[in-house]
């Protein structure tokens, strides 16, 4: 920050001398960086951006050719917003990536302190392990991965399978809470079978005597078969968010909360002609489409941005930028965001419509 000079006014060579003083202690004038560090409205590096996927694809399935699994251990390419290159983050407090795995092929078992969710965008025939329960994976699913846990990752179908990673790298790396272990095998040992915490927990029950034992929840796929038809149901009996279409969060099912503890998850409908007003927020958004097409505007400063989107595209909205999503066909998007976090330290704030 330096010594900006308070009102425009020129600093006297005591008041220099006496700020040299204090850098050799290891000290700042408060009075001099307030301006910066408090400001009236978020201030934010990122800026709203869309990755085509037709493009980052080819990238993606070349990197096979370059790199083994067993090598990279995860095959992925990061997405990282054009104003916070070489920083690992879509946006200041998120990171995410497109994952991809071809046939035949293992990504050894890890864990680490940072949450991660996995989006399914092509392929099928891939599978996730989670502390030893497989669950495979159709395009438009929602896999979890809570902190600390054993994760693998596999293709036993025909064709490359691609999904998107989406975790809490930033905020775990700010705090400084940042953990890695390697299981000793390839593999972590089989656990549950198959589908077994969605018998538990997935049909408004759970076993008498068990309650909520966790930060996440305890069902860690959510497939997309029927949480689209979920969408389809409620649209002919609910009425659209001028904000949001219809929108649903995904719940942890044991307490009612956000199924991860730092990340927010949603899905959402937009139907064909559909023109949301004016929205801005806090969170951090990043954008998934399933299927559809349209636009957003967003507003930066004087001027206005319009992006257009199609299906297996990804987008972001960083904090406190105004903006419109538009369909131009029934659309489906899934987004994670900071919410959850902002919510639980008192943060978050949203304003609707036009100010």
């Amino acid at each position: 920050m330096g010594t900006k000079p308070l009102d425009g006014k020129k600093i006297s060579e005591d008041r220099k001398e006496y700020y040299g003083k204090l850098r050799g202690h290891s000290c700042a004038p408060l009075w001099e960086n307030l301006a910066h560090l408090i400001t009236p409205e978020p201030v934010i590096t990122a800026i709203p951006y869309l990755w085509d996927y037709s493009e980052i694809r080819e990238d993606l399935l070349h990197s096979a050719k370059v790199i083994s699994a067993e090598e990279a251990e995860r095959r992925v390419l990061m997405l990282e917003n054009p104003t916070l290159e070489g920083k690992a983050r879509i946006t200041e407090s998120m990171y995410a990536g497109l994952q991809l795995i071809m046939p035949g092929e293992v990504a050894r078992a890890h864990r680490h302190s940072p949450a991660a969710l996995r989006f399914i965008v092509e392929g099928s025939g891939g599978y996730t392990a989670v502390n030893g329960e497989k669950t495979y994976m159709e395009p438009g699913d929602f896999i979890i991965t809570p902190s600390m846990a054993w994760h693998d990752h596999g293709n036993d179908g025909s064709d490359p399978v691609i999904w998107m990673d989406g975790l809490d790298l930033p905020l775990v790396n700010h705090i400084g809470a940042m953990f890695m272990d390697h299981y000793p095998d390839e593999q972590f040992p089989e656990g549950q079978p198959q589908g077994d915490s969605s018998v538990r927990y997935g049909n408004n029950m759970r076993p008498i005597g068990e309650g909520p034992d966790g930060l996440d929840s305890p069902i860690f796929s959510y497939p997309y078969s029927k949480s689209r038809e979920t969408l389809e149901e409620l649209s002919k009996t609910t009425e659209w968010d001028p904000y949001h279409g219809l929108k649903l969060e995904y719940i942890d099912p044991t307490s009612g909360g956000p199924a991860m503890s730092t990340i927010s998850t949603f899905l959402q409908l937009l139907p064909k002609g559909f023109k949301t007003e004016k929205y801005q927020t806090t969170e951090n958004t990043t954008y998934s489409v399933i299927e559809g097409k349209g636009r957003i505007i967003v507003n930066m400063g004087d001027s206005t941005k319009t992006i257009e989107w199609e299906d297996r595209d990804i987008f972001v909205v960083p904090c406190w930028y105004p903006h419109q999503l538009e369909a131009d066909e029934n659309a489906t998007i899934f987004s994670f965001s900071d919410k959850v976090v902002q919510t639980k330290l008192g943060l978050y704030r949203e304003h609707r419509g036009n100010k």
